[in-house]
This record gives structure tokens, C-alpha cells and sequence, in this order.
């Protein structure tokens, strides 16, 4: 055993035959030669290989690798009909492998045999959920059609569409992850908005503001968002601060940078929810570009921006404004406030804008640029409240 064993591990052909030799009966020996056959990358021979996957067979009968590497063997050589059989063979011996499931299933797509494939690799899928995302790439790219890889090659589970989900979204493939989006709400089941953010996020960055309001709104209603009340109906979501940053999506960012603390406030005089308080520390010349939101408006067309700052020593010559742009767009909206230094008691901040002939998203962030001047570290605190974003007129009349 010991003398076969080291033959059979030489990677030559002639001392692994001689190893196989001298453990008759051993169909583990048979497949290894055989696989060396198969698979020599200088010199392959899939006939050869064949007859020794025969011998392991032939020894071990209820193995079914050995029956799959058979069928490997036969399709390389176009003996597809003796393939399909060494298929079905291996079912037969382990019907509850997955493996083996879903390799006879991209056998039967490769061969055409599309409605069998596809049914062979859900089985396989429902059998072991970890060969989903390897489903889903190889569907999706012998496809490019998103309806067959839900309908026909994956169970309609949820851990089925966010992973499809998760796979468009890295490709930037939004058609498809709208369908797959559909079929998520669908089931109504809660999941964690964590999983719907990419795609949001990816949405926003193609310029679709109507899927990235439904996507948002549906992600409220089945992942236990909050969008929080916003002041006069405006569009901006939790304008008055009442519920905690979403941190994506249509929602509240917030990227923590060094040298800012925020945390939560009253609110101005007659107003209701919370204010957002940043306290700066002094230590740094900082860059803020937030908190900031994504509001999906409508092109060519005006807006009110309202909103309420107060600041307590804020320190430098660069304070904290709002900043209003189209970020998909250069140059289409800039729109910002002034600038806020120094001690402020709460101040109203109206701003007009007028959206650009492709503008389907505005970006609203609270902004200080870096101060010029030798004494450059930022200190004081700054809050703000109130926010919202009001059409200054219905869409489609004439503008003023």
C-alpha cells in the first residue's frame, strides 16, 4: 500500500499505472489515473481516461465522483448520449448530492436541454443555498436575461434574491436588479436595510430617481425604517431630525470625520423634532461634507430650500454653509448659503433653486471648506434643523 500510494502520488503515468496495479479492486487508484489523463495539460487524452474511469466504476460502482469524472471524460470526447447516462448514473448512487445535481445540470445547458438544466440547478441551489451566488454568475453570463435566472434556475427564496440583488448591484447591472428587486418585495418578508442600500446607492449614482423612490419607499415598509415626519411635506426625508440616520439610500449620511462630534438637540423655538449638533474640537483644519442627503426632484425646475443654523464660536474665516448640487451633473445646480462663523442665534435659511434639463437628483449637504489661514483649526458648534425642499411650483407650469 505503502509503494502504491507513493507511485500513484509520482505524477508520471507509468509508475501510477504500476501503483494502480498493485491495489486491485481499488477504483480511487483507476480515478486518479484517469483525472491525470484527462486533464495533462501538455498531452490529455480523454480516451485513455475513459477506460480507466471504467475500471474505477467497475471496482466501486456506488461512487459517485466516479461516475461524474466518467461523464466529464465522455463529453470531452462528444459521446454526449454516454455522458447524460454516467450523469443519471451518479444521481442514482447519491440523489441528495448537490454536487452532483448541479453538475449534471450545466451539462444538460450546455447540451441545450435549457428546461431540464435549469430545473437540475434550482434542485441543486434548494439542496446547498452556498452554490447560489455561483448560479447566478453562470446563468446570468450564459443569459443575459434576468426573467429566466428567477423563473427557471433559482427557488424564490429571499436568501435567492439578495444574493441576485447583491450580484447586479456589484455590476452595475440595474434592469436586472429591479427585476429581482420586484420579486424581493414580492415575498414581503423583513430583512435588514443594510441589504438595500448598495442598490440604492447604485440607482442614485445611474440617475433613476423614480426607482430609487419606490426601492426607498419599500425599503421603509419592509426593513423597519423610519423616514421621520418632514416640515410642510417637504421632499427632503426626516428633514426635522426625529428619527436616527438611515446613513444611505434616500435617508441622512453621515461618514464621521475626525475632529466632529454629532449628536442630537432641541429644536428651534416652534419647531418639532430634533436639531443636529456638531461640536468641532479644535485639533484640525477639516474638510465636511455632511450630513448631507439625495432628493429626487424633477428636471428643469424650480425649488424652495428652508432650513434653520445656529453657531456658537465657530472659529476661522470657513464656517459651515449649506452647499445644494446635482451630483450626477457638474455644474447643472450650485447652489450654497452663506457662511456661518462665529456665535449665530438660529437663522432661516431660504434658498431658490432651479433643477438643469437632466437633473434628477439633488445632493443637500452642510460643507465647510478648509480654511486658507495660518490659524486654520476649526472649534465651536454648529446646529442645524428643519430642513426641507419644496417644488416652487407645480411641474409642468410656466416658470416665472
Amino acid at each position: 500500500m505503502w509503494i502504491a500510494n507513493h507511485r500513484m502520488l509520482s505524477g508520471q503515468l507509468d509508475p501510477m499505472l504500476a501503483g494502480a496495479a498493485l491495489i486491485p479492486g481499488n477504483g480511487e487508484a483507476w480515478d486518479r489515473v484517469g483525472r491525470f489523463l484527462q486533464f495533462d495539460f501538455a498531452n490529455p487524452d480523454p480516451a485513455k481516461a475513459v477506460s480507466e474511469y471504467q475500471k474505477a466504476v467497475h471496482d466501486d460502482p456506488n461512487s459517485s465522483y466516479y461516475w461524474m469524472d466518467l461523464a466529464s471524460a465522455y463529453e470531452d470526447l462528444g459521446e454526449f448520449d454516454q455522458a447524460q447516462e454516467s450523469y443519471e448514473r451518479a444521481q442514482a448512487v447519491y440523489p441528495m448530492s448537490a454536487m452532483v445535481t448541479w453538475n449534471y445540470g450545466n451539462f444538460l445547458v450546455r447540451r441545450q436541454k435549457d428546461s431540464e438544466g435549469y430545473a437540475k440547478i434550482q434542485e441543486a441551489v434548494r439542496q446547498d443555498p452556498k452554490l447560489l451566488p455561483l448560479a447566478i454568475s453562470r446563468v446570468w453570463r450564459s443569459t443575459d436575461d434576468a426573467t429566466v435566472l428567477l423563473d427557471r434556475a433559482l427557488p424564490p427564496t429571499q436568501e435567492a434574491y439578495l444574493q441576485s440583488l447583491k450580484f447586479f448591484t456589484s455590476f452595475n447591472l440595474l434592469d436586472a436588479g429591479m427585476a429581482v428587486w420586484g420579486r424581493l418585495v414580492s415575498l414581503g418578508t423583513p430583512f435588514p436595510p443594510a441589504d438595500a442600500i448598495p442598490f440604492l446607492d447604485k440607482l442614485i449614482i445611474g440617475d433613476r430617481a423614480q426607482d430609487a423612490q419606490r426601492v426607498w419607499k419599500e425599503t421603509i415598509r419592509l426593513t423597519g425604517l423610519s423616514p421621520g415626519d418632514s416640515p410642510n411635506g417637504a421632499l427632503v426625508s426626516n428633514g426635522d431630525f426625529a428619527d436616527d440616520f438611515a446613513l444611505g439610500g434616500l435617508g441622512w449620511r453621515w461618514d464621521a470625520p475626525l475632529g466632529v462630534v454629532i449628536g442630537f438637540d432641541n429644536p428651534p423655538p416652534g419647531q418639532s423634532g430634533r436639531s443636529v449638533r456638531l461640536d468641532f474640537g479644535g485639533g484640525l483644519n477639516l474638510s465636511l461634507d455632511m450630513p448631507a442627503q439625495f432628493v429626487p426632484v424633477d428636471p428643469d425646475h424650480g425649488y424652495h430650500f428652508q432650513s434653520s443654523i445656529r453657531t456658537d464660536q465657530v472659529t476661522t474665516e470657513s464656517g459651515v454653509q449649506f452647499s445644494i448640487s446635482d451630483p450626477n451633473h457638474a455644474k447643472a445646480v450650485n447652489v450654497v448659503s452663506d457662511n456661518f462663523t462665529g456665535s449665530h442665534p438660529w437663522t432661516e435659511v431660504d434658498l431658490n433653486v432651479h433643477t438643469g434639463p437632466q437633473t434628477h437628483f439633488l445632493e443637500i449637504q452642510l460643507i465647510r471648506n478648509p480654511s486658507r489661514l495660518f490659524e486654520n483649526k476649526l472649534s465651536g458648534t454648529a446646529w442645524i434643523a428643519g430642513v426641507s425642499l419644496e417644488p416652487a411650483n407645480p411641474v409642468g407650469a410656466a416658470h416665472e
